[in-house]
């Protein structure tokens, strides 16, 4: 592993230190007041945060020495824009931006085309992402982001999705007492999908289903509602609800 390694991007990570959140805050309050200093004591100490948030990007085939370099980008941004008057721990703020401007630099040395248009949407929407995160210390939902740069919800979901990297099928997004959700379980059969659900009958077959599964089925393609936002709803995990999903759509193709 490269983050075993003493030394990386000429810092020596056996030697850096580790800032308390008192300290953290005490260095803010006083870079706000015109200590340029402290903009370095707070960089130094949390450097550590930075070493643990690349960690999530490795093996993309860049160099980690790059990847930490642009990860300290991110930082400085996050002391920069971080409000110290409101109750917010400064790694809560921190690892969105450093998380963040790390994605932008994949992805914008991504081998995959995307379309101008989509790309433009992306970087309009990760721009008001930035801006949302410093005025509300937090990370936007993208229906935030959607008023924010005047777009529908489905055109910044799709661009936003066009720059991300791609990921394994046998990648797990979801994990419940044991009960792993994978990339796979989410995926349809284009083929066999698309068509049906357009067919008059579909009517009739969904009379015929239960009122979990007809208020699963108008959240998700009705309302447009992601599966964790339904499981939110419901009462359920993530993992039924991506089960009882399938059974029902199985259910209603098997009767028409």
């Amino acid at each position: 592993m490269y983050y075993n390694k003493v030394d990386i991007s000429g810092v020596n990570t056996s030697k850096l230190t580790v800032l308390k959140e008192s300290e953290k805050m005490e260095l803010l309050k006083q870079y706000k007041a015109g200590d340029k200093s402290a903009r370095d004591k707070l960089i130094n100490g949390n450097l550590r945060l930075v070493l643990s948030v690349i960690q999530r990007f490795i093996g993309r085939g860049e160099n980690p020495d790059d990847l930490f370099q642009v990860g300290c980008i991110g930082l400085m941004k996050a002391i920069d824009n971080f409000n110290t008057d409101l109750d917010v721990r400064f790694s809560t703020y921190a690892v969105p931006m450093i998380s963040g401007e790390l994605r932008r630099f994949l992805r914008d040395n991504t081998p995959i085309r995307v379309s101008r248009s989509l790309r433009d949407t992306a970087y309009k929407a990760m721009q008001a992402k930035e801006a949302l995160t410093n005025k509300n210390q937090r990370e936007p939902t993208i229906d935030e982001i959607a008023e924010e740069i005047g777009c529908p919800r489905s055109d910044v979901v799709i661009a936003l999705e066009s720059i991300s990297d791609p990921i394994s099928l046998y990648e797990p997004v979801y994990s419940d007492a044991g009960d792993t959700l994978y990339v796979l379980d989410q995926l349809g059969d284009k083929n066999s999908d698309s068509n049906w659900l357009d067919e008059i009958s579909l009517k009739q077959a969904i009379n015929k289903l239960g009122e979990r599964e007809k208020k699963i089925l108008y959240l998700r393609f009705f309302i447009g509602k992601t599966q964790v936002e339904v499981a939110n709803e419901i009462g359920i995990s993530q993992a039924q609800v991506s089960r009882l999903e399938k059974c029902t759509l199985e259910k209603i193709k098997s009767q028409i």
